[in-house]
């Protein structure tokens, strides 16, 4: 899949199939709408989507951006995945963001990027103060002779596939039906830092996660799930909180893995397959704190 960072750095040297969103999570309905586009594919023509690199809203509304289900490098391999051409990955700032929307379908979408089909979600707006909508883009699409499609969202048990949703079951701990929408497993992908020992000397190392900024994280409290390292899954208890038995401090994601002992700082660990075991608790000492662990593993090595 070719990457497009600046559409002065495109030839358009063939005709282009185009899906246009934030594709947050390239959930089970992005991935409908990209089905849609892919079935018209032929010789000689083109499939693609454009995106952005950080969500809008971080742009709109500095401080009040949705936490992400995908950072952009994984938004990049789940949609390559999909089985497209070439990905725009544009900014999404003042430049983009000012652009008349009848002047962003006839002259960047038609003529500059030689758009024939057009297949979007049927809640798409765009263009300056978000005044363009399916309506004007079906027809200014028909006057130019090329095609376009207003998707209607994918539904699930009578509620519409989205991000948002999405977020909000992995805020409740709802993993199984947020994997489900999702189309593939919800997965932190951290590389390990170093830590303060502590798990070490409760006799449960752990491996500390640098989180990727914007991402969204499961709520405080204690997990089972599996951990990839260097082509092997790992059961694994994960601790995500502030540590109230020692004093509280910044949340950290800690993973402790069931029967491994390497060291790995600064390699990346993949953590997926979420199961809720407990709330994170403060522990009167050390040694409750290590028997409370002590059973969290058990748990995970029992399901």
């Amino acid at each position: 899949m070719l990457i497009v960072r600046n559409l002065e750095s495109y030839s358009a040297d063939a005709d282009l199939l185009l899906s246009i969103g934030v594709f947050d999570g390239v959930h089970a309905g992005h991935r409908a709408v990209l089905q849609k586009l892919l079935s018209q594919r032929r010789p000689g023509v083109v499939a693609g989507a454009l995106t952005f690199d950080h969500h809008p809203q971080a742009f709109l509304h500095p401080g009040h951006a949705p936490w992400l289900l995908t950072t952009v490098e994984e938004k990049i391999n789940l949609l390559d995945a999909c089985g497209l051409d070439v990905l725009f990955l544009l900014p999404f700032d003042e430049r983009i963001q000012s652009i008349p929307a009848e002047i962003f379908l006839r002259d960047l979408l038609l003529t500059r990027l030689r758009t024939k089909l057009l297949v979007v979600g049927d809640n798409w707006r765009f263009g300056r103060n978000r005044t363009g909508d399916c309506a004007l883009a079906q027809r200014v699409f028909k006057e130019a002779g090329s095609a376009f499609e207003a998707a209607p969202l994918l539904e699930s048990d009578g509620d519409k596939v989205s991000s948002s949703r999405i977020r909000n079951l992995i805020e409740q701990r709802e993993f199984v039906l947020a994997d489900k929408l999702l189309g593939s497993p919800y997965t932190l992908n951290c590389l390990v830092r170093t830590g303060d020992g502590q798990g070490h000397v409760l006799g449960f190392p752990t491996v500390n996660l640098t989180v990727p900024s914007g991402k969204l994280v499961p709520p405080a409290g204690v997990y089972a799930a599996l951990a990839h390292h260097d082509g092997r899954d790992y059961r694994a208890a994960v601790s995500i909180g502030d540590k109230p038995t020692f004093g509280g401090s910044e949340s950290v994601v800690e993973v402790h893995l069931l029967e491994f002992s390497r060291s790995i700082y600064g390699e990346l660990v993949s953590v997926r397959d979420w199961r809720f075991l407990r709330e994170q608790q403060w522990f009167a000492s050390k040694d409750e704190l290590a028997a409370a662990i002590r059973r969290d593993v058990e748990a995970v090595a029992n399901a």
